[in-house]
């Protein structure tokens, strides 16, 4: 936990003179407050309370530990088919999130359920809308086998059918009798065109040859053009002339009756041929047809198979050639050609459950658009033409996951473009909707709009609780469609029953990984490890990445040490190890405390001056050092100033904290008079702001002794916030705040007398470094718990703080009494001030 942190950047300031001064003789001493004993500085795991001697004795622990409430929320989750049941799983990376939901998921995957294939087929009256058909499981492979096979048999049985006998004689008959028809029409029509005098020739226009009228003069078809010119010459009578042109106009009108008779009859005949085709050849196809039918028992394929008959008997001629075998080197390219020319009758399949025997379980680590609702995808043609069809539509983790469950990632979702809203609609309206993902603006979009699938899926999506209060505040959909919230908790109480889990969960690192065996002592130090992971002597962490690869990095260390078991020295090496990899910014400042760069005094006393406790939090390393705080006081109306609210490097929090010392003040001193004092307190050094109220009792401590011109230890560091009634409250990071001042201290030389005095309600929480537990036991080192006030105040003066009389005032030669006379002191002289700038 941050709680407040200071600046690491080196200053150029000059060090402050130390202000030693004794304590008045008239002040009565303090009663004395003793240091807490070590025992109560670290919980001990007791390894002869652990019975096996290694953990190759231990049965290792395969169940989820410590997430009991997680637990009950997952199995509702999973077990309950209404809508809206999907699960959001919260909580810290490394607490078994995505372990627990994998090894739930394996108990449900034994179920059987209803498995569907999903199937697209070519719509033949809206060829960019492709028709959607789900089937049991085993029934999608098997329509698409069915469908290859049927337009095979065709290929190969119709141009046999056409070339046979009885269908070329039932052919011919019938275009024998429409071209006797046409014979005979043609043979009336010139029979009156040579009884009129004229002849039907043909006559070449263009490259074209089209039929016409000629008169017939000496015994010779003439044209009217060359008859014109003898009538000019006058070898041939003008009135016959005339008499020939009005009828050839006559004849050529009939001659355009006649063939367009001509085309009536050759329409007929090819009508009759297609009768004949119907009668003999769609009996094959109907046949085949009626077998798929039969087959299956959907009415959407049976549908489709109505339409692929349809479809088939208006294309007919498109099986009449004989598909002969192609050359080698064409081979491939005949092939393609083969499957381009029926592409419409084939079935995308695009999810086949026919194999699987378990309800389906897909965790999508790469949520990208098209990897959770599929694509429609596009080809080259040869002329390096993109084209698509509905044979390239690919389906995505919510097809492949439907009947089953699909697990995603929270974050990852919300920061892939349009995942998240399509996500919603998906699980909205129990439809997947498959279409073109086009990020890409060199693309035209492609107009297909596949028809939506109906989806029987359960989402479970891991992410922390920041992303999920977030959803569900800001997005009125997202309680609608997710209504299990499983929380997993990151710590877990400390009993015999979660120690055994603990040590069953190290032998099962050990022995999937193939690692040595620990020893008593080694997992008793991992247990103690938990416990301060967790932050409280009560408590064990269930941050189980964080155990097992301290787990693997001491196996690494024994084989180092080419140890046959891991040891404790072994795990603490581990442990070592994994904080010095990572104390780059913690050596540094402490390097700079060192060289006075950083002032922190840690002998002597000051007035007004007090060292406070930080933590400085880099993300993956997080420690305690001291900071100096300062307070100085004066005849004035401005009450306590924040000075680093003033420069606008105070956060909320610390705010808080100065706004509650405020009122204890008013609550302790100005019950009589009115607080007239100007106070400045401030974290001196800091450059990067502060935040928490750890301080605030820090704070009074400085104050109380500006206030009083007492002096206060500057061999005690201090941490604990306060309310306004004086109570000491619990706070963060006590350990690391701890051994920041004793690290201090120890590079500056241990006294005996340095320690730290922290809330008394934080002494569960101890957890200390075996370095620091040593100093204690040796008495160079103290730790305070202290629950008010009064008690630092007595701890850091060693003065008697002072209790409040009946009359209002405090006992003489106490610090309150001090404070107050110093409080009344200015009450007075703004009074005299005020009075005396009024006359």
């Amino acid at each position: 936990m941050k709680e407040s942190t200071a600046s690491t950047k080196p200053l150029r300031s000059a060090r402050p003179m130390k202000t030693d001064r004794p304590v008045p003789s008239k002040l009565k001493p303090a009663s004395r407050h003793a240091s807490l004993p070590p025992e109560k500085l670290r919980w001990r795991c007791n390894p002869d309370s652990i019975k096996a001697k290694t953990s190759a004795e231990i049965k290792p622990s395969r169940e989820i530990i410590g997430q009991e409430r997680a637990l009950r929320a997952l199995r509702l989750g999973l077990a309950m088919n209404h809508f809206g049941y999907n699960i959001f799983v919260t909580g810290l990376s490394g607490t078994g999130r995505t372990t627990t939901i994998k090894r739930l998921l394996h108990v449900f995957e034994s179920k059987r359920g209803e498995l569907r294939d999903h199937c697209y087929v070519y719509n033949f009256k809206h060829p960019d809308m492709p028709i959607a058909i789900s089937l049991p499981a085993g029934q999608g492979r098997g329509l698409k086998e069915d469908m290859a096979n049927f337009i095979r048999d065709l290929v190969r049985d119709l141009p046999a059918l056409y070339e046979s006998q009885r269908f070329q004689q039932a052919r011919k008959s019938v275009l024998s009798h429409f071209q006797d028809r046409q014979k005979s029409v043609l043979l009336d029509f010139e029979k009156k065109v040579k009884e009129k005098g004229f002849e039907l020739v043909q006559v070449q226009v263009g490259n074209l040859m089209r039929p016409d009228i000629a008169p017939v003069v000496a015994e010779k078809a003439t044209n009217l053009d060359e008859i014109d010119g003898l009538v000019q010459k006058g070898e041939f009578a003008k009135e016959q002339y005339e008499a020939l042109k009005a009828t050839q106009v006559v004849l050529e009108k009939q001659m355009s009756i006649v063939f367009r008779e001509l085309r009536n009859i050759e329409k007929k005949a090819q009508q009759s041929v297609v009768e004949v085709e119907e009668r003999l050849v769609m009996p094959m196809v109907d046949e085949y047809i009626e077998i798929l039918k039969t087959t299956y028992e959907s009415e959407r394929v049976k549908s489709y198979l109505e339409e692929v008959r349809s479809n088939i008997k208006q294309n007919l001629n498109r099986f009449q050639k004989n598909q002969q075998p192609a050359l080698p080197a064409n081979e491939a390219q005949e092939e393609e050609e083969e499957e381009d020319d029926f592409l419409e009758y084939q079935v995308n399949l695009l999810v086949d459950n026919s194999d699987t025997e378990h309800i389906p379980i897909v965790i999508e680590t790469n949520p990208k658009f098209k990897n959770i609702f599929g694509t429609v995808e596009r080809v080259m043609e040869r002329g390096g033409v993109w084209k698509t069809d509905f044979t390239q539509i690919k389906p995505g983790a919510l097809l492949q996951a439907d009947g089953g469950y699909l697990v995603l990632n929270a974050l990852d979702v919300l920061l892939e473009p349009g995942v998240w809203q399509d996500l919603k609609r998906s699980l909205r309206t129990g439809k997947a909707e498959l279409q073109p993902n086009e990020p890409m603006y060199g693309f035209a979009p492609t107009g297909m709009k596949p028809e939506a699938i109906d989806l029987n899926i359960k989402v479970i999506m891991i992410g922390d609780s920041e992303v999920y209060q977030l959803l569900y505040l800001r997005d009125d959909d997202f309680k609608k469609i997710f209504k299990i919230r499983a929380d997993f908790d990151y710590e877990m109480v400390r009993d015999s029953s979660a120690v055994s889990q603990y040590l069953g969960f190290v032998k099962m690192v050990t022995e999937d990984e193939k690692l040595r065996h620990f020893d008593r002592e080694a997992m008793a130090s991992l247990v103690e490890f938990g416990v301060r992971l967790s932050g409280t002597q009560k408590k064990l962490s269930t941050r189980f990445n964080v155990l097992a690869d301290v787990i693997r990095e001491a196996n690494y260390w024994a084989e180092e040490d080419v140890a046959p078991l891991v040891k404790a020295k072994h795990v603490r090496k581990a442990i070592e190890e994994r904080i010095y990899r990572v104390k780059l910014v913690e050596d540094k400042v402490q390097e700079m405390i060192t060289d006075g760069v950083i002032m922190i005094d840690t002998q002597g006393a000051v007035v007004g001056q007090v060292n406070g406790l930080s933590v400085y939090d880099t993300g993956e390393h997080a420690f305690g050092k001291p900071a100096r705080i300062t307070a100085k006081t004066s005849l004035g109306r401005a009450g306590v100033i924040n000075i680093e609210r003033e420069s606008e490097m105070s956060g909320p929090t610390h705010n808080k904290g100065f706004a509650i010392l405020s009122g204890y003040l008013r609550s302790k001193f100005a019950q009589d008079k009115p607080l007239i004092m100007s106070a400045s307190v401030t974290f001196e050094q800091s450059y990067s702001g502060v935040d928490g109220d750890s301080a605030s009792s820090t704070e009074i401590y400085a104050i109380l002794s500006s206030l009083a011109d007492l002096p206060l230890r500057q061999d005690i560091a201090v941490t604990g916030s306060v309310n306004q009634n004086g109570e000491v409250q619990p706070i963060g990071g006590v350990n690391l705040k701890i051994e920041g001042f004793f690290d201090v201290c120890k590079e500056k030389g241990l006294t005996g007398s340095q320690g730290v005095m922290v809330p008394k309600t934080n002494v569960l929480d101890l957890m200390l470094r075996e370095d620091v537990l040593e100093a204690v036991k040796k008495k160079l080192f103290h730790i305070y718990a202290v629950s008010s006030i009064d008690e630092g105040v007595e701890i850091l003066t060693g003065c008697k703080a002072g209790n409040k009389r009946t009359n209002g005032s405090f006992e003489p030669g106490t610090v309150y009494h001090l404070v107050d006379s110093k409080l009344r002191f200015y009450a007075e002289q703004w009074k005299k001030y005020e009075a005396g700038h009024e006359q």
